[in-house]
């Protein structure tokens, strides 16, 4: 039987739980942020929220196991090490997120995603698109953090079901407070519009 793991805990004793007033690679703007390297800086953390994420997917036929740089790259290692499953990640390139560095998909290989934080689904989408290409089937996103509210068209298994507040910039009630300064903790750049 497996162990309980406290993963708001977790997530608290790391300082992974972040308040204030941020900007997401959406655009739009959070009072709270999941910054999952927090917890991935400590591999007792990362081997025990993510042992509630193996238990969920351990019984599914998985080949490879892929995480989007930079997020995934960890995540998908440590499921990896618990599956005893090959890991491998993808990266952007000119904005294009491929596999690179002389990885590769067999046809038909059964692949689950590996992310820190599923939020829009950007990034696990555009690496579905690229495994997809290569021949890869992927049967769904494996994550510390599910934080997004709508479907992104494969099924998520994660560690902890995230509701957080989410605004567009010119309705934000922290950017009309005025009184706590716009942070951009995430590492994907992006255009910012109207802003």
């Amino acid at each position: 039987m497996s162990k309980v793991v406290d993963v708001v805990e977790i997530l608290k004793k790391s300082e992974a739980l972040l308040e204030g007033h941020f900007l997401l690679s959406s655009g739009k703007h959070s009072n709270r942020y999941v910054q999952c390297a927090k917890v991935l800086r400590y591999p007792q953390y990362a081997e025990a929220v993510l042992s509630t994420v193996v238990d969920q997917i351990k019984g599914l036929d998985i080949d490879l196991v892929v995480g989007p740089a930079m997020g995934g790259v960890i995540v998908s290692y440590e499921l990896g090490r618990q599956l005893n499953k090959e890991t491998v990640f993808t990266e952007r390139k000119d904005g294009v997120m491929e596999l690179r560095r002389g990885f590769e998909v067999k046809p038909g290989a059964k692949i689950i995603i590996a992310e820190d934080v599923v939020t829009t689904g950007k990034s696990t989408i555009e690496t579905k698109e690229a495994l997809e290409k290569l021949g890869g089937e992927v049967i769904g996103v494996a994550c510390i953090a599910n934080r997004t509210s709508h479907d992104i068209g494969m099924p998520i298994y994660s560690a902890i079901k995230l509701d957080i507040e989410v605004h567009d910039a010119d309705e934000c009630p922290l950017c009309k407070e005025g009184s706590i300064e716009l942070v951009k903790p995430g590492s994907r750049e992006f255009k910012e519009i109207g802003m």
